[in-house]
């Protein structure tokens, strides 16, 4: 019988970990920007007076709001880039020098 070295048991938990994890990041801000953008469109076909309110001379207050989803979407990106190469390609990095010291 082969016995499996008891270190790649623990190499797989830590690869479906580090699976889990960025799933876990990747639609979470997948979600906060996807209820950001479709409310905005929502609001836009449901209640567009809402974003015709003028808040200036020549400007309603759908241009601010439109502006604020796409710098959220600038921002959620640069979390998840943030995120990472702060720590996820670290521990991917660590899994893989464990995997090729086998």
């Amino acid at each position: 019988m082969d016995k499996k070295h008891p270190l790649e048991a623990m190499d797989r938990e830590k690869f479906q970990e580090l699976v889990v994890n960025k799933w876990k990041g990747s639609l979470s801000l997948t979600a906060a920007m996807m209820l950001a953008y479709f409310g905005f469109i929502l609001v836009l076909a449901y209640a567009p007076r809402l974003l015709s309110v003028k808040i200036g001379e020549h400007m309603t207050l759908g241009i601010p709001i439109g502006i604020m989803v796409i710098v959220l979407a600038i921002v959620l990106t640069g979390i998840y880039v943030f995120w990472a190469n702060s720590s996820y390609d670290r521990k991917v990095q660590e899994v893989l020098k464990s995997m090729r010291r086998k």
